[in-house]
């Protein structure tokens, strides 16, 4: 009798320790984030990983929601194709919330909000303050930001051109190719501080056209999830943690 009865103490034992690595095993969710949107998201060369304020900022949701992410290098135009393609299952990048993105997708509560900022070239010393200012004139925006959306919408420019990365409409406009060119205003402030903008110059007078906030982001029909990461969310605005990332990444 005592045998049996220690067998069957051990096998509970057994079976109260395999659930308890089951539930201690987190799911781990694949997060999209770009290369080229520092300080938001870009690509340490020295770590070769992704690094930003967003990637810092979905590290710290996981953690407080009790998940695990796995950052994943994706541009920008590709985010949302990825995510509804089930190749990623979050996105942590400067997307900014449009009601056109969120017939696609769902977002959560705002992590951070801003808006576009306007480059010239640094011999163009007037002081813009619209996109109304360049009406007939050629200029650009990064391909995927409602920025390059609301330069098509206006119609009244010569030509609206699109680009890959910030690098390289700064390039063509630095060679004159275009008039101004429009991007998230804290990633071409972030780098007229490092001092790799160009022979060009962020134009102070100038004020955004387009606010919006920077969300996580998910697909579509999964409640469960959205109020996993709100969740994370809440808990980093309250003990401080999201401030500190903000400010460790020059956004305040």
């Amino acid at each position: 009798m005592y045998q049996r009865l220690r067998v069957f103490t051990c096998a509970l034992a057994l079976l109260a320790g395999s659930l308890t690595c089951v539930l201690a095993q987190a799911e781990t969710y694949k997060v999209g984030a770009t290369a080229t949107g520092v300080p938001f998201t870009f690509l340490d060369v020295k770590s070769n990983s992704i690094q930003g304020m967003m990637v810092d900022s979905a590290h710290a949701v996981a953690k407080a929601a009790g998940f695990d992410v796995e950052i994943t290098q994706t541009t920008f135009a590709a985010l949302i194709p990825s995510l509804t393609a089930k190749k990623i299952d979050l996105i942590s990048a400067a997307m900014l919330r449009t009601p056109e993105r969120e017939k696609v997708v769902q977002y959560s509560d705002p992590v951070f909000e801003y808006g576009e900022g306007l480059i010239v070239r640094d011999d163009d010393t007037q002081a813009y303050t619209s996109m109304d200012d360049f009406k007939g004139e050629v200029v650009g925006a990064q391909v995927g930001t409602v920025f390059l959306d609301e330069l098509n919408r206006r119609g009244f420019f010569k030509e609206v051109r699109g680009y890959d990365s910030l690098a390289d409409l700064t390039r063509d406009l630095a060679l004159g190719r275009i008039k101004a060119g429009f991007g998230d205003h804290p990633i071409l402030a972030y780098q007229k501080a490092q001092g790799t903008l160009k022979k060009v110059r962020l134009v102070d007078s100038y004020k955004p056209q387009v606010i919006g906030q920077v969300c996580l982001i998910m697909r579509k029909g999964d409640p469960q999830m959205l109020a996993q990461v709100n969740q994370g969310i809440a808990r980093i605005k309250a003990d401080g943690t999201l401030a500190s990332i903000i400010g460790k990444w020059q956004l305040d």
